[in-house]
């Protein structure tokens, strides 16, 4: 196994930096692991070997030195690059070749990435799955929308990822596949040059390697974010079931449980924290919305094109269609009056965790499970990140959510970094 294998992008970037590596090495490792396993996991929706090598060979000084010099990067493909197609999962836009960047693909080269490829999505990011398959067994969903991104991370082909979410598509794969991943609060990343679905929630997020990689692309992406401080004190954290725990599979519960307990050991504090009954609300509101958004963000589709939309996409819109705009509103309101409760309930912790989702990868590609345990914080556009528990040689990942207050993202990422440590280093785990 070399360096590459299991490098984090703040490692590989460093050894560029210091021209321990040359780009063109890095780019023709992670090829080369693209070659060996792309035909069975079909991670990538569009690759290009040549494009890849000609990007590695033409980082110029500025992007050498940069954040993420020469460390290449999945993008997931509702996301436009100016030298790849975006195709959004439709046969609406196989053709489709957009003329520049998204921002955020901007910034990531700026900082000296290498835009390894677009990455399978759902169809417009939404129900109906693609082709890709999870890395840890064939046979299993790697999740949703962001599941090219996730399965190509966890199979070797990039060390970061561009993923995004709406309710749970960023942080449902991390769990499935074994992934560190972070979705920031609603409103911090451009979504420039991404295709909307529900704007109330759309948010991009991203997968690495550490929780450092996280920290990492969190400075390219969001510029002017606070900085990470680097304590190791003990951390006081909530644990949050929320209405939906009794969906979750026992083995997943006595994992998430015993990782509370080992927190503890650790030094840190964890304290349950049981919400409101009015939360319970929350799920249903959060899909109406979805829906209504939905439903206008693909209006000129579905009047163009309507026979080439998807069964899935085709019942949100009749749900759509179905739905008053006074429910619609209602809905709305109900969330933004629950907001500062919920506000109330983060004040005494660093962060709160939960249930990432309530099983590991099912089995079968058609369905990727609910993703209750994500759009409950999603709705209230919150921070959300994903550590992979540790496991023994054999067991399917299951992820731990860590989920901060509204805009503060660096007290969850350092949080993270503390709850990673003790996980990784308590006996027993």
């Amino acid at each position: 196994m070399s360096f590459l294998d299991t490098a984090d992008a703040c490692a590989i970037a460093e050894h560029v930096r210091k021209a321990l590596l040359g780009p063109g090495q890095v780019a023709e490792h992670f090829l080369a692991q693209t070659n060996a396993r792309e035909p069975a996991i079909q991670a990538f929706a569009a690759l290009d070997a040549q494009c890849v090598r000609k990007q590695a060979l033409c980082l110029g000084s500025p992007q050498i030195n940069g954040l993420l010099a020469g460390v290449p990067v999945g993008v997931k493909d509702i996301i436009d690059t100016g030298d790849h197609p975006t195709a959004f999962y439709s046969p609406i836009y196989a053709h489709n070749r957009p003329s520049r960047d998204a921002h955020v693909v901007a910034l990531l080269r700026q900082a000296g990435a290498v835009i390894m490829g677009k990455t399978h999505t759902t169809e417009f990011a939404y129900m109906h799955t693609g082709p890709t398959r999870n890395p840890h067994d064939l046979q299993r969903t790697p999740g949703s929308s962001s599941a090219g991104s996730a399965a190509g991370m966890a199979a070797g082909f990039f060390p970061l990822a561009l993923g995004t979410q709406t309710a749970g598509s960023l942080l449902k794969p991390a769990s499935y596949c074994g992934l560190y991943a972070f979705k920031p609060s609603h409103g911090l990343v451009s979504l420039e040059g991404v295709k909307p679905l529900a704007p109330s929630f759309d948010t991009l997020g991203w997968y690495g390697r550490s929780v450092r990689d996280l920290a990492l692309l969190a400075r390219v992406l969001v510029p002017g974010l606070p900085q990470m401080n680097g304590e190791n004190g003990a951390r006081s954290f909530g644990f949050c079931r929320t209405s939906r725990w009794d969906q979750i599979d026992p083995p997943v519960a006595k994992a998430l449980l015993a990782a509370m307990e080992q927190l503890k050991t650790a030094g840190h504090s964890v304290t349950e924290v049981i919400l409101e009954d009015e939360f319970a609300s929350v799920f249903d509101d959060h899909q109406l919305i979805n829906d209504c958004e939905g439903a206008r963000s693909l209006s000129k589709e579905w009047q163009s094109n309507p026979e080439q939309l998807s069964p899935q996409v085709l019942a949100m819109i009749d749900r759509a269609r179905a739905t008053s705009w006074q429910q619609e509103t209602a809905a709305k309101a109900r969330l933004a009056a629950l907001a500062p409760v919920l506000k109330k309930h983060f004040e005494a912790f660093d962060a709160m965790l939960g249930a990432t989702c309530g099983m590991v990868a099912p089995l079968g590609l058609q369905s990727t499970g609910p993703s209750d345990f994500c759009k409950f914080w999603m709705a209230f556009g919150l921070p959300q990140l994903n550590i992979p528990m540790p496991r023994a040689s054999g067991e399917l990942p299951v992820g731990l959510q860590l989920i901060g207050g509204f805009r503060q993202d660096s007290r969850l990422l350092e949080a993270a970094q503390q709850v990673d440590s003790a996980l990784r280093s308590t006996p027993g785990l």
